[in-house]
């Protein structure tokens, strides 16, 4: 059984951008399916951390930003990538470690760039992307291009100085940025309760003296409406924002495992969120809304084959030469990307 959010966003929404949501939502579950295979088949050898049952954030989020906003993630951010409008294929090869990869085959399934539809980079290093999209926000408000900031990030990543150093200077210079944290209750292996006396995050937005908001991560409409008016807010000049969406991860911490015996409390736990299961969720409100079999089962038609070309596209890609391992490493040896 899947439960709707009982809200008054899912009364009044209409089916064309439901059917939207539904079907980038589903492109980014069956993309980490077939990575997750891959990886599973040892085709794929980096490390590869899997959103699977939190595309409702990036979706929800990137539908409230433009083509030149900024967006940066870190190890498991896939899903930002893809919502945010970044190349199918040109990731798939990055993943397999291709010349034609987005990052040129040398950054894997961690390091994701598309600064064509804004997305500046992502990064393994927990919270080391917080920073920069302070810095993006400032440099945007100094050139009064009217840009938006996002940097998402794991709960863990509060823990970290560099992010209430960031959340400080944003709010002190009402930078226009969107901080979204994407709490899953889990750091690596760690729950939030061995980690923090009190699960109590939104709590600093208050502290750093800027705008929060605390969300059902699980549900899109709640996000988009939650990042729109965060963004408005960003581009009226009257600063940064944090948005806690409360969601969870299906899989385990890297890797394709459902990581249910780790020594943490996972399978009640994800029985319970595969109720809230955000890609479902949109699929029944369809259905109830007249949407029938053979609409759902084209759309999923039409994305296997979108993903089965990209993966080929990866498969027959070439990898980097050896010669040129050196290049990029320092000034002057690559060039532009």
């Amino acid at each position: 059984m899947v439960i709707l959010p009982d809200n008054g966003a899912w009364l009044n929404a209409d089916v064309s951008t439901m059917r939207r949501f539904y079907r980038e939502m589903l492109r980014i579950r069956l993309v980490e399916d077939a990575i997750a295979d891959l990886v599973e088949a040892g085709e794929i050898n980096c490390p590869c951390h899997l959103c699977v049952g939190q595309e409702a954030i990036p979706v929800g989020v990137s539908a409230s930003l433009g083509r030149e906003d900024y967006v940066f993630g870190g190890h498991r951010s896939h899903g930002h990538y893809l919502a945010k409008g970044g190349d199918l294929p040109l990731m798939m090869a990055e993943i397999l470690g291709k010349v034609t990869g987005c990052a040129k085959g040398r950054g894997g399934s961690m390091h994701l760039v598309a600064p064509e539809v804004g997305i500046l980079g992502t990064v393994p290093i927990v919270a080391a992307t917080i920073p920069m999209a302070v810095g993006t926000a400032m440099a945007s408000t100094l050139r009064g291009d009217g840009r938006v900031s996002v940097t998402f990030f794991g709960d863990g990543a509060v823990e970290e100085g560099t992010f209430h150093e960031s959340m400080n200077l944003a709010a002190s210079r009402k930078a226009p940025v969107l901080f979204v944290c994407e709490n899953n209750s889990y750091a690596s292996h760690l729950e939030i309760h061995e980690r923090r006396v009190r699960d109590n995050i939104i709590e600093l937005a208050g502290a750093h003296g800027m705008q929060g908001e605390s969300i059902d991560g699980n549900d899109v409409l709640a996000v988009y409406q939650a990042a729109e008016a965060a963004v408005t807010r960003a581009r009226e000049g009257l600063g940064p924002t944090l948005l806690e969406c409360r969601t969870y991860r299906w899989r385990g911490h890297v890797g394709p495992s459902y990581n249910l015996d780790v020594g943490v409390k996972r399978r009640d736990e994800l029985a319970l969120w595969r109720t809230r299961d955000p890609v479902a969720r949109v699929e029944q409100w369809l259905r109830q809304h007249g949407v029938n079999d053979a609409d759902i089962a084209t759309v999923r038609d039409d994305l296997n084959r979108e993903i089965s070309d990209a993966v080929h596209f990866a498969k027959e890609s070439p990898l980097p030469a050896a010669e040129d391992l050196g290049r990029y490493v320092f000034a002057g040896t690559g060039g532009a990307r």
